[in-house]
């Protein structure tokens, strides 16, 4: 498998479970620390873009607001989750690979490949649907299940 679909996929994983949260925690008393995980996660991708696009606003998006309210969430998740499948799609395995610069949270110049940015956030989007995974435990809720294997395995 090339990494650039490699990248999708995960992506498009990603995106199936995140859906199955959002649609879950519509109607949960108690979901406001779970808005504000998803909101992060796409503040998370739009900012990550905006560093490799080398938008001058970067480094004014801020990494947990805007919060978003529920309604909002689909939305902003498939936009946010677009302007990454786009990109990659746009781009050839050497360019993916290849290191662009940003400014980093102290002001610095960094450097990282797109590539690795985009495992950092999908890696980080499943380190947070974990953490509101035992929110929903926590709030009495039985969480769908989201692993990966449940989209590639079959009974037999």
């Amino acid at each position: 498998m090339q990494l650039a679909q490699y990248l999708i996929d995960t992506f498009q994983f990603n995106d199936k479970a995140n859906r199955q949260i959002i649609e879950k925690i519509k109607d949960v008393p108690g979901n406001e620390e779970i808005i504000r995980l998803l909101s992060h996660l796409i503040n998370c991708q739009y900012k990550w873009m905006a560093r490799i696009v080398q938008d001058p606003k970067a480094t004014e998006m801020d990494w947990w607001l805007p919060l978003y309210k529920w309604e909002e969430l689909i939305t902003k998740w498939t936009d946010s989750l677009s302007l990454w499948i786009t990109y990659i799609q746009s781009k050839t395995e050497d360019e993916l690979n290849t290191e662009v610069t940003f400014i980093g949270f102290d002001g610095s110049p960094y450097a990282a490949t797109p590539a690795d940015i985009a495992l950092q956030l999908n890696y980080h989007s499943i380190h947070h649907r974990a953490q509101i995974q035992t929110i929903l435990r926590q709030l009495g809720i039985t969480p769908d299940f989201v692993d990966y294997i449940g989209t590639r395995y079959r009974k037999i």
